[in-house]
């Protein structure tokens, strides 16, 4: 219950003062072949929250700028994966909100990837990545995920989870087996 609690207020906190966007996507893994993302901007907590609602496939993101790292909590997994976000591939919070309010890029080039490896151990202590991710995984197994660099990625070989951010972002999460997160 305080968990839920907390994860309402968090989400009320990240809506109230920004904008919110409902977007259609398209997903293969649906049976329908559609679902839903909703993007919320927040300036002045300098966070994105993107939910995904895509029946057992749903997962929500929270992009932590002022912290510089980023957490995904995928339900299917009923796990947290945190990871530092890269500045360089990730568009800023004013990027973001002009990408989605206008839709630009959509229909156009392909999403940015980016691949990373999961750490097995569990997170102990999730207050140094920040009250705004320890608010989202608090209470459930959460894992620090380490970016795998440029041209070794289309080669990697562990079982991924990947989460299609809009049509901007293709963020894949690798673990040794899918039971390891």
């Amino acid at each position: 219950m305080k968990f839920t609690m907390v994860f309402i207020g968090l989400l009320g906190l990240l809506i109230a003062p920004g904008f919110a966007y409902n977007i259609n996507v398209n997903d293969d893994n649906n049976v329908a072949g559609s679902g839903q993302q909703s993007v919320s901007i927040n300036n002045q907590h300098n966070v994105a929250n993107v939910d995904n609602n895509n029946g057992w496939d749903s997962w929500n993101a929270l992009w932590d700028y002022e912290n510089s790292f980023a957490a995904t909590r995928l339900f299917a997994k009923k796990s947290c994966i945190v990871h530092k976000m890269n500045k360089d591939v990730m568009p800023s919070l004013q990027e973001l909100d002009t990408l989605v309010k206008e839709q630009k890029g959509k229909g156009g080039a392909a999403p940015k990837d980016l691949v990373y490896s999961i750490n097995p151990a569990r997170v102990e202590d999730l207050n140094k990545f920040g009250p705004k991710i320890a608010g989202m995984c608090q209470g459930i197994p959460t894992y620090v995920a380490e970016e795998i660099p440029g041209p070794t990625q289309p080669f990697y070989s562990q079982k991924c989870y990947t989460a299609n951010i809009l049509w901007i972002l293709r963020l894949s999460f690798c673990g040794t087996s899918t039971e390891t997160y």
